[in-house]
């Protein structure tokens, strides 16, 4: 027994330290920041560089006309995560057409906080240089599309033009408009039209801000009127050999809810009713031609295509990457 004596109690030994090693806390790991930050799609002969700005996440309560149970279970069904709210991507997008650089909305900068503002960097991180781009095409004026033009006063793309629909511009620019609201939405709207002036003024200063209409064509694009979210809010159509893609702007803020339930209105839209009517025309529009779509508020990239089985919910295709 003697003998045995020393080999238990090593054994004993070696079974606490163990059940010490297993019994640690493990590390926690932190999560990084994603490297992506632009994507590049190739349409036709035109090469379209997605750029992210950043990632928001909305209250459900700003999505109109359904129950939190509702909500809750269409988030659930797309393994959407929820502890943050209802995420959304804030893209834009740079058309390289060969001839002409223009790129599609500008993302927020600063104006919606510390969290967006990348798009600059990230058409630099793409190769390309701010002074560059000549076009810039503003699918309508909301902070989160217009902040990115400029800087504490200074043109971010120096040598651009930049287009907006004349019904937008009237709306927001127009120092009338405001009495035309009632009073509890004026304050709001004061704030949003504050950050638009200080955006769009290094532009109007070198005579380099103007409007568009119905039926004008700009640098290859087609403009479409897609009126609801805002009063001038436009869509953009571009083809290149025989492929066409549509830049659509505001027409859909969640690749989950607005897709199972299109008839769903957020509370950034201006004219709710005209928003879900312009929606629902869209999303059967680009469901049956099957244009490939790029949206600044689905999951980045947001290019991709919709499709309906039924004419009635739609489901949100994203483009498989490409190396």
């Amino acid at each position: 027994m003697k003998t045995l004596k020393p080999l238990f109690l090593a054994l004993t030994f070696s079974t606490a330290t163990l059940t010490t090693i297993q019994a640690a806390e493990p590390q926690t790991i932190q999560p990084q920041k994603q490297v992506a930050g632009y994507y590049q799609h190739q349409l036709g002969n035109t090469q379209i560089t997605a750029l992210l700005d950043g990632t928001n996440y909305l209250n459900p309560a700003m999505f109109k006309g359904l129950s939190d149970t509702e909500k809750t279970n269409i988030l659930n069904k797309y393994y959407a995560d929820q502890a943050k709210g209802v995420q959304t991507s804030v893209n834009a997008f740079l058309v390289n057409t060969g001839s002409s650089l223009i790129l599609v909305d500008s993302g927020a900068s600063r104006c919606n906080g510390p969290d967006f503002g990348s798009v600059h960097k990230n058409l630099i991180a793409a190769g390309y240089k701010p002074e560059q781009v000549d076009t810039i095409l503003l699918t309508h004026l909301h902070p989160d599309h217009v902040c990115g033009i400029s800087e504490k006063g200074t043109a971010s793309f120096p040598n651009a033009t930049v287009y907006v629909a004349d019904t937008e511009a009237n709306y927001w620019l127009n120092p009338k408009q405001v009495s035309k609201l009632p009073q509890e939405k004026q304050a709001r709207f004061k704030q949003t039209v504050e950050k638009i002036q200080q955006a769009v003024q290094p532009y109007q200063a070198t005579k380099r801000f103007k409007t568009f209409k119905l039926g004008d064509n700009i640098k290859g694009f087609d403009v479409i009127s897609t009126a609801g979210h805002t009063p001038g809010h436009f869509s953009f159509a571009f083809n290149s050999s025989d492929e066409k893609i549509v830049f659509v702007g505001d027409i859909v803020h969640s690749h989950t809810i607005q897709f199972d339930h299109p008839e769903t209105a957020i509370d950034f839209d201006v004219d709710p009713k005209k928003a879900v009517e312009t929606r629902l025309a869209q999303f059967a529009r680009l469901a049956r031609n099957g244009q490939t779509v790029a949206a600044p508020h689905l999951p980045f990239p947001g290019i991709g295509h919709i499709y309906s089985k039924d004419g009635k919910s739609y489901q949100w295709i994203p483009v498989h990457f490409k190396d």
